[in-house]
Parts: structure tokens; C-alpha cells; sequence
């Protein structure tokens, strides 16, 4: 016997929207009943409510029947925006998308109830496409001027048409200054730290001074580095390695120093000396901590070189783009700008992340996640 999912508030939302009015064009009132996208995209969410109210409440079945009137139902406010319905005034409509949000909402909650990875991955795809989705429909349907926030139409159609600037602010900022700085910051915050461990007053020297430079804005750092190396990409690369150098050095001593004394003396009894037991048993048992600076550095590289690149730039570089635009007002660039840097950031942590889970796959904090 099929059971019934409790989805009544969810109805409630929608059924409203039946006697209210959508918006108005050219002073008149247009009511459901005169739209027929409206008419389809109620047909739709409200046949799959009911269809899935009908059907039993094993999640995947149920999201199957939700989601497509999910999706029929959202294209209802694009197709009346691209009609001239001003949607600020049709209550009703936003009634509609309260509806619609509550039922995605409630495809999400069932497919974290479903077995494997793949609804799993779902659900944050889902999540983002629902937060650009009222990004979309509240800047058009509210009319929010362009220079305060652009829609994301307009900030594709920057990524589409600015293409060949976004490759070349992308090659200088990111390939020749994040990666070449992010590089040699880690490098030699790896190399001081083994050599700080070794020593150990380098450590006490080292670390307060670290902490002092951590507490330098880069705003105060960009501009002599600039003054030091020029207007070029190593101006940037500089900044990136000083604020890559520390985060490094205090994670891989941390990590060094996590292990144990009954492992150091089991070490000891094999007659493993310094290095042996350095490259064995501790930087093993550092990885996590080490990958952890590496991340950490992942985002700072990037905050650091594009704001390197607003104090002396060429005429190219994700910094410079974003603060010429803004002077411009052409907004839509500075968010397709933002954009790219926010995939780039994403990808490289990402990466990091995976690669962490592939090497440290062993460790006790992987294995008890």
C-alpha cells in the first residue's frame, strides 16, 4: 500500500497564486488565467505534487516526479520578464516562487536520504542553481540597477564576450604570478621548517617574526614590493610569497611535532637516526597538517596578487581588470572578473583536497571520517 508524503504547507504555498495577480503590463492586470506560461508552469508543479503525493515515499521516486515540474514551474518569471510583466507587482507570482522553492527545497531534504555519492553531489548543484536563480529573478523582476548588481545573464554574456581579455588577465595573474609565488612561498616555508626543527632557537627567532608579518595587510606590502620589483608579474609573485612563506612554516612545524613519543622511541630502538626518522615517521605523520597549509595558501595567493596588481600593473591582470571596470561602472566584467577568480580558487582547493585524501588516505583522520 503506497504511502503518502506529508507536503501540505508546500500546496498552501501555491494554490494562492490562483487568485492573485501575476504583474502588470502597460497598466493592466494580468491574472493566470490570461498567461499560458502561467497555466503550464501551474499544471506542472501542482501534477507533480500531486503525483508524488500518490506515489510511495521512497525519496528517488518521489524526486522524480517533483523535479521536472520544479523546473517547468521556474521558467514561468523568465518567460514573463521576457513578455514586460513587471513582476514587482504581482504578488501572486512571488507567491508562485515561494512555492517552488519550498518543493526544491523539499527535493533536496529526500535526496540526502538517498543511497550513493551521486545525490550527494546533487544537492549542492542544486542549492547553487536555486541561489542564481533569485539572484536572477530578484535583480530583473525588482528592476536593480546594473551598477549596484548586475543579473548572472549579464555577467555570462561578459564571460562569453570578454573572453580573450579574461585568458590574458588569467595567464599574467594567475599562471605567471599565484603559481610561480605560490610555489616558491611553499617551498621555502617547507625548507626553513625542516631547518627550524633542526635547530630549534631558528623556530624561536623565526616565529614571532612571522607573526608580525602575518599581521601586515598586503595592502602595506604590495606597494614596496612594487617599488622593490617593478610593475611586472614578480612584483606579485613576491607578495604571494610572503604570504605564503609563514602559513607554511607554522603548519609543517605543527605537524612535525605531532608524533608521538612511544613512536620516536620504537625509532630510536631501530637505531633510525635524525633524517630516517624524519622522512619515515614524521613528515608522514605531518601530511595532513602540511596539505592544511597548502590550502590555506591556495586562497591567500590569489587575495594576494590581484591585490598586488590595483598599486602598478600592466595593462593586464585580474586586479587591474577589476579596478579599471569599476571606474568605468561596467560592472558586469568586474563580476565576470570575480567569477573566474572564484572558480580558479575553488579548482586549485579542490585539487589540493583530493590529492590530500589520495595521499593521506592511512591516516587516522581519514580514516575515522
Amino acid at each position: 500500500m503506497s504511502e503518502r508524503s506529508p507536503m501540505s504547507p508546500l500546496v498552501l504555498l501555491i494554490l494562492p497564486a490562483f487568485v492573485l495577480p501575476l504583474g502588470r503590463l502597460d497598466g493592466i492586470l494580468i491574472a493566470w488565467w490570461q498567461s499560458p506560461p502561467a497555466l503550464a508552469a501551474l499544471t506542472a508543479a501542482l501534477g507533480a505534487l500531486c503525483c508524488a503525493r500518490l506515489r510511495p515515499r521512497a525519496p528517488i521516486a518521489e524526486v522524480i516526479w517533483l523535479l521536472p515540474g520544479v523546473v517547468i514551474g521556474a521558467c514561468l518569471p523568465s518567460t514573463l520578464l521576457d513578455q514586460g510583466v513587471a513582476l514587482s507587482d504581482g504578488l501572486g507570482l512571488w507567491i508562485f516562487v515561494a512555492g517552488l522553492l519550498a518543493l526544491l527545497w523539499h527535493v533536496m531534504k529526500r535526496l540526502t536520504e538517498c543511497p550513493g555519492r551521486l545525490p550527494h553531489l546533487v544537492v549542492p548543484a542544486l542549492f547553487g542553481i536555486m541561489l542564481v536563480y533569485l539572484w536572477e529573478i530578484g535583480i530583473r523582476g525588482f528592476a536593480v540597477p546594473a551598477v549596484l548588481l548586475p543579473p548572472p545573464d549579464a555577467i555570462i554574456a561578459a564571460l562569453t564576450t570578454e573572453t580573450a581579455n579574461l585568458t590574458d588577465d588569467f595567464i599574467q595573474t594567475v599562471v605567471k604570478a599565484v603559481l610561480r609565488g605560490y610555489l616558491w612561498g611553499c617551498a621555502a616555508g617547507f625548507a626553513v621548517a625542516i631547518l627550524a626543527d633542526r635547530a630549534p632557537f631558528l623556530a624561536r627567532g623565526l616565529l614571532p617574526f612571522g607573526n608580525l608579518i602575518s599581521a601586515i595587510p598586503v595592502v602595506g606590502i604590495a606597494p614596496i614590493m612594487v617599488m622593490w620589483f617593478g610593475f611586472d608579474w614578480p612584483s606579485k609573485a613576491a607578495v604571494v610569497v610572503v604570504m605564503t612563506f609563514f602559513p607554511m612554516l607554522v603548519n609543517t612545524l605543527a605537524g612535525l611535532a605531532t608524533s608521538e613519543a612511544i613512536q620516536l622511541d620504537l625509532m630510536r630502538s631501530y637505531a633510525a637516526g635524525y633524517w630516517r626518522t624524519l622522512v619515515m615517521l614524521r613528515l608522514p605523520n605531518a601530511l595532513p597538517f602540511i596539505f592544511n597549509g597548502l590550502k590555506i595558501n591556495s586562497t591567500l595567493a590569489l587575495i594576494g596578487a590581484i591585490v598586488a596588481e590595483f598599486f602598478g600593473t600592466p595593462v593586464v591582470g585580474m586586479g587591474f581588470r577589476i579596478s579599471t571596470e569599476v571606474a568605468r561602472m561596467n560592472l558586469p566584467i568586474v563580476w565576470a572578473t570575480i567569477v573566474v577568480a572564484g572558480i580558479t580558487g575553488s579548482a586549485i582547493y579542490g585539487g589540493l583536497s583530493w590529492l590530500e585524501r589520495a595521499v593521506t588516505a592511512w591516516h587516522p583522520s581519514y580514516r575515522g571520517r
